[in-house]
């Protein structure tokens, strides 16, 4: 925003609770804060007499304008600041890596005839769930494990309503299912059935174990063997479910247990999940670290968590308090549906499973951390080796993108455009052009018209006030893959927009592979064992990759025959016979006369209109 005036704004802030945004120059989102005044915890950015820490300072320096949105609470102001770091991602918060789902095991007690189901969603419904569960496939085995052993029912069919209606399924036949859809089960014992397999979803496994070693013997002292075997493979099944639970707490609580360890701009959060008193499993989160710190990491962690899980336990235990450790009690109990207690234990067991769940932080960000530094060194090293081969200064983000033009003897022309930001690929930015003023193999011609197209795109976003914001954020970096002749259309196309981007083209060899950078009319030549070479090989190969991928879609068969149809003498026999032998039309499009000639039902006279076809294409 031209006119927007930070420090004026600052005198207009309200002292009421609510949520900040901070936009940078291009008007992206690149922090969300919540505050109980605004106007003292927004003017604090901006104070030069306050100490501020680095990171803020980095963040402040990028802040081009303000807004915020004004809530009736504290309690408002952070379930909506939790909604837009979710829906916004801004790159100065504290953010989770990737953000995972965990599955549970769903009873469907308010069903006559209850079910047992896989689920990644907890409602708010009559059914009972269990879990989170960190394994998909442990949960299935175990839903698997309870039909065999309860023969639960797997159909969808509404019972009572549906009894007697069709037939009984397979599992019946099996002797896994007891048939409630056919009356083969009164609902009352059928119940029981279900009962049972709650006991066992929550640790009662003895009685299983018993009555499955019993039928075991009985079998085999029968000689039924078969049937012996199966209750020894169910029996095996349930020990296997039940070693993978640890006791740890005589409460029968549910509880998470949350540690973390930091180094630098990188953290790792532990989490033990205990349910009903016993150690449902456990799981990492890498974080990105951006100006919290401390406790303020964990709280940041634990809003995004919880916002995202379907599950909030009774208790969760920290490494250490956290400011606003209140406020999020009462909003972890406005998701849970009553009373939650976040504990820092200081003795005592739970002390030691706190501490247990750091030292396995501090495990997994050790073991991790070579693989981190080479991550880095493969994506943001190598453009800001990039960056300085090209003298270009150096900065904390790095935008490149990359342009390939693909058609078909002049078929169908598309452009590609491929972005990269720090090293990797940022795909929901990737755009496709169809080329429509050009004509015939033109691939300079077709290079202006996508360079002109994408960056008025962005002019005219940068100008409206009310935009998609497609095209509006401009690259650091041009890399053209074509060498010197396509550099000098990029730079046509910026001169004619009056835009200024640097530009440089990859150079390939005689194997036509990129040997050098061309920058400013010179040839930068790179070590071909660099993570940079490696870097600018992936832009190149991913650029070629989407604008094939892109063409290919466009170019169905029906497509490929309305091509053979314009040429004089190729009727649907002939058409059908050139797709059958050669398969592609790149390849129809290359071949000789010769090769023409060998496909059956063709002729000298048609194999010669083929070709000249294609190649007054070519040279059009």
């Amino acid at each position: 925003m031209e006119d927007f005036n930070i420090e004026e704004e600052l005198k207009k802030l309200p002292a009421s609770p609510g949520v900040y945004l901070m936009h940078d120059a291009t008007e992206e989102i690149i922090y969300v804060g919540k505050a109980i005044s605004l106007k003292n915890r927004v003017r604090q950015y901006f104070q030069s007499s306050r100490k501020r820490t680095p990171k803020i300072d980095q963040m402040v320096s990028h802040i081009q304008y303000f807004e915020y949105i004004v809530t009736d609470s504290e309690l408002e102001a952070l379930i909506l600041e939790c909604n837009l770091i979710k829906e916004h991602r801004p790159k100065y918060n504290t953010m989770l890596k990737d953000d995972k789902t965990y599955p549970y095991i769903k009873v469907t007690e308010g069903e006559a005839y209850p079910r047992i189901l896989f689920s990644r969603d907890m409602k708010k419904d009559k059914s009972r769930y269990f879990g989170p569960y960190t394994s998909a496939g442990a949960v299935k085995d175990t839903i698997e494990l309870l039909r065999k052993l309860y023969h639960i029912r797997t159909c969808n069919k509404s019972l009572p309503r549906d009894i007697g209606e069709g037939r009984a399924c397979l599992n019946y036949h099996i002797k896994q299912c007891d048939a409630p859809c056919m009356g083969c089960i009164g609902q009352k014992e059928y119940r029981e059935h279900v009962e049972q397999a709650v006991k066992f979803l929550n640790g009662s496994y003895d009685d299983v174990l018993d009555m499955l070693k019993k039928k075991m013997y009985e079998a085999s002292a029968d000689m039924e063997y078969e049937s012996a075997a199966e209750y020894r493979d169910l029996l095996n099944s349930v020990k296997a479910v039940a070693q993978k639970q640890k006791i740890t707490s005589d409460e029968g609580l549910d509880r998470d247990i949350i540690a973390y360890e930091a180094d630098g701009n990188e953290a790792v959060v532990q989490v033990f999940f205990i349910r009903g008193g016993k150690m449902l499993g456990r799981e990492h989160f890498f974080v990105n670290v951006r100006l919290e710190e401390g406790a303020d990491l964990l709280s940041s962690f634990m809003k995004q968590y919880y916002s995202g899980t379907p599950f909030v336990p009774k208790e969760i235990l920290v490494s250490e308090d956290l400011r606003d450790r209140e406020l999020l009690e009462e909003y972890l109990a406005e998701r849970r549906g009553n009373k939650v207690s976040i504990l820092i234990p200081k003795k005592g067991q739970k002390e030691k499973m706190v501490e247990l769940a750091k030292k396995n932080a501090k495990m997994v960000l050790e073991v991790d951390r070579d693989k981190v530094k080479r991550e880095e060194a493969r994506t943001i090293g190598a453009m800001r080796d990039i960056f300085e081969l090209l003298g270009i200064e150096s900065k904390n983000d790095y935008r490149i993108e990359a342009y390939d033009i693909s058609n078909t003897a002049g078929f169908q022309s598309v452009g590609s455009m491929i972005v990269y930001e720090n090293g990797k690929p940022k795909r929901n930015d990737y755009r496709k052009f169809k080329i429509k003023t050009i004509e015939g193999p033109n691939d300079y011609g077709s290079m202006h018209e996508v360079l002109t197209r994408r960056f008025m795109h962005g002019l005219a976003e940068k100008n409206e006030e009310q935009a998609l914001r497609k095209f509006s954020r401009f690259p650091d970096l041009i890399m053209m893959d074509g060498g010197l002749g396509q550099v000098n259309i990029a730079l046509q196309v910026l001169d004619e927009l009056h835009i200024s981007i640097p530009v440089c083209g990859m150079v390939k060899d005689d194997r036509h592979r990129t040997r050098a950078l061309i920058y400013q009319e010179t040839e930068l030549p790179i070590d071909t064992h660099s993570e940079s070479f490696r870097l600018i090989t992936r832009i190149q190969d991913e650029a070629h990759r989407f604008a094939i991928e892109y063409h290919k879609s466009l170019r169905g068969k029906a497509q490929i025959h309305s091509i053979l149809e314009e040429i004089g003498g190729i009727g649907p026999a002939r058409r059908k016979a050139l797709m059958k032998y050669f398969e592609d039309i790149t390849k129809i499009s290359t071949a000789s006369v010769e090769e023409l000639e060998k496909v059956p039902s063709m002729n000298r006279a048609a194999a010669e209109s083929v070709y000249h076809f294609f190649e007054n294409k070519r040279t059009s």
